[in-house]
């Protein structure tokens, strides 16, 4: 399966997971320290949908967000 949406293109983006440790400062602690910092990957929730195009079907490649907005007409 694609990781693109072929309806409005959202796809797969990069971001980071951060680990800290410590104590929160309002608890009493000297604050939150940053120990280590991951590249990771944000995945569109994509979906197989079979969709009406013109008079025939078609499977497609679709994110939720498209299938809850009612842009596509499921067959």
């Amino acid at each position: 399966m694609s990781t693109i949406c072929q309806i409005c293109g959202k796809g797969t983006s990069s971001g980071s997971r951060i680990v800290r440790h410590g104590l929160a400062k309002k608890k009493g602690g000297i604050g939150l320290h940053t120990t280590g910092v991951t590249k990771r990957l944000f995945k569109a929730n994509l979906q197989k949908v079979r969709v009406k195009v013109g008079s025939g079907v078609k499977t497609m490649t679709v994110c939720t967000s498209c299938i809850k907005a009612g842009k596509i007409a499921k067959a």
